[in-house]
C-alpha cells in the first residue's frame, strides 16, 4: 500500500465518478442499507458535473500501487443548505474513506480541506449528520469540537 503522505485532495473530476459510485455502495453495506442506493451513476454525474450541478466534492486520491495514475481513496461530497437564521453553510452529505484506508488520516485530511473550502467560500458554517451508532464517526468528529443536536428531528418524504 501506498503511504498515506502520498494521498493529495483535490476536486472531484468527472472521471471520478465510477469510484467515488464504488465507495458509496461501501457506506451502504457498511450502514446495512445497500439496497437503499437507487441514484444511477448518470444522474449522479449529472447532478455533480452537469451544467446545472447541485453538489461539489474533494477526493483523496492516492498513487496507484501500479505506478500508473491514482486511485481514489475517499471523498466528501457537500452542497449549499441555505439557512434563513445563518444564511448560507455546507452541508456534508458523506464523507467516505474506503475500508482499507481507514485510520491513517484520510478522513482528517478531507475534513480539513472541506473546513478550508468553506471558509474560503464564506459560508457561515457546516452542518451534517451522523447515524447514533457509528461510534467511530461520532468520535471522528468530536475532535473538531462539534456540537450534536438530539432537538431536531430527521424527517424525509419520498416521491
Amino acid at each position: 500500500m501506498v503511504a498515506a503522505t502520498a494521498v493529495k485532495v483535490r476536486p472531484a473530476q468527472r472521471s471520478d465518478a465510477a469510484a467515488m459510485m464504488s465507495l458509496i455502495r461501501e457506506l451502504a453495506l457498511y450502514e446495512k442499507a445497500p439496497e437503499q442506493v437507487t441514484v444511477t451513476e448518470d444522474h449522479f454525474v449529472e447532478s455533480g458535473f452537469g451544467p446545472q450541478s447541485v453538489w461539489w466534492a474533494l477526493v483523496a486520491a492516492a498513487p496507484d500501487p501500479g505506478g500508473e495514475g491514482e486511485q481514489i481513496v475517499g471523498f466528501a461530497l457537500y452542497y449549499v443548505r441555505y439557512s434563513t437564521w445563518k444564511g448560507q453553510r455546507m452541508y456534508l452529505e458523506d464523507i467516505i474513506v474506503t475500508e482499507a484506508w481507514r485510520g491513517k488520516g484520510i478522513g482528517s485530511l478531507l475534513m480539513d480541506n472541506l473546513i478550508a473550502t468553506a471558509r474560503e467560500k464564506q459560508f457561515s458554517g457546516m452542518m451534517w449528520q451522523v447515524l447514533d451508532w457509528n461510534e467511530p464517526a461520532i468520535g471522528f468528529y468530536r475532535k473538531y469540537g462539534v456540537q450534536f443536536d438530539p432537538a431536531w428531528v430527521n424527517v424525509s418524504l419520498e416521491l
